[in-house]
């Protein structure tokens, strides 16, 4: 596949996504890196900003299965992975596969459910695959999971365990629109929800090609040794109890990958690095001190601050 034809399916997945989703170009972008990262993405923000019309979009943009999980307190793993049912016919125990079963995933308000149902995810998000009762299931590909959660909203919800967290490939606001943006939106809803008319512009095989086009992005020497400064200076920072770990390395250069080939080069540059080191990274660290309210904007302004600490490959 040219460079060129990853260009233009590139531009056509987000001109199609945000055709319904409004002045969140940003957003978008980040959700992409890590859909063609072959990851995941973790949507932060408060009620009614269009997370799950994001998600949505995304897998409506895509010809394939689509699944939401509403996670609450009661959720169990079984309600997510599947159970076997006996059936009276073959008088044998029949596997049902659960939601988790599709190509991308919406798991709605996550932190909502225990950290037992929460656990139920590591395996699929990180092995691409369920174990249930002896058995092994792989998960249809591409599979890709899209998670929200509200910062400000405390009650009833349970705080994403780190190794959780460390599965998410990008932590990504969603923000408040512009004023022009939002006019669009009001004018554009008149008529029932733009999603509903939202039409597949690629193919699953499309999206494993581009993912493996990802991998062949390249990455010089100096931006690996960049990247390893920058996880390295986290590691020494005085205002943080945990560093960046060696996966979170792994997975920061996978994304300034996907989003050098979504800016439509087959090379990495410093500024791609710059460009993602906080949605990357801020969820991957701990901080020392911080007030419960600001414990997000205290570390993505310090993550920030770091990276400008690093002196910048030339």
């Amino acid at each position: 596949m040219s460079l060129e034809h990853i260009r233009q399916l590139i531009a056509t997945l987000e001109n199609n996504i945000a055709s319904v989703v409004f002045g969140k170009r940003t957003a978008i972008r980040q959700c992409l890196v890590a859909f063609l990262a072959g990851e995941h993405v973790l949507l932060e923000d408060v009620p009614g900003l269009g997370k799950t019309l994001l998600a949505r979009a995304i897998a409506r943009s895509v010809k394939g299965e689509f699944s939401r999980l509403q996670f609450t307190p009661d959720l169990l793993p079984a309600d997510i992975t599947g159970s076997s049912i006996y059936e009276a016919n073959t008088r044998q125990f029949q596997f049902v596969k659960g939601p988790i079963f599709a190509n991308v995933l919406l798991a709605d308000e996550i932190n909502r459910t225990t950290p037992r149902t929460q656990s139920a995810m590591l395996e699929a998000m990180n092995e691409r695959q369920v174990s249930a009762e002896g058995q092994t299931y792989p998960l249809p590909k591409p599979f890709f999971v899209v998670a929200t959660e509200n910062p400000v909203e405390f009650e009833g919800t349970y705080p994403l365990p780190e190794s959780q967290l460390d599965r998410f490939l990008l932590r990504v606001s969603v923000g408040y629109p512009d004023r022009e943006s939002e006019l669009h939106v009001l004018k554009s809803h008149r008529l029932g929800q733009p999603i509903d008319r939202l039409e597949p512009v690629l193919a699953c095989d499309q999206v494993l090609e581009l993912q493996e086009a990802v991998k062949q992005v390249r990455v010089d020497e100096a931006i690996d040794r960049y990247i390893l400064d920058i996880v390295e200076v986290t590691r020494k920072c005085d205002d943080l109890y945990v560093g960046v770990s060696t996966r979170g390395a792994i997975a920061f250069s996978r994304a300034v990958q996907a989003y050098a080939l979504i800016e439509g080069r087959d090379f990495v540059v410093p500024d791609d690095v710059k460009m993602l080191a906080v949605p990357v990274l801020a969820h991957r660290v701990m901080a020392k001190t911080y007030s419960h309210g600001n414990q997000r904007q205290s570390v993505e302004s310090l993550i920030a601050h770091l990276v400008d600490m690093v002196t910048v490959p030339t």
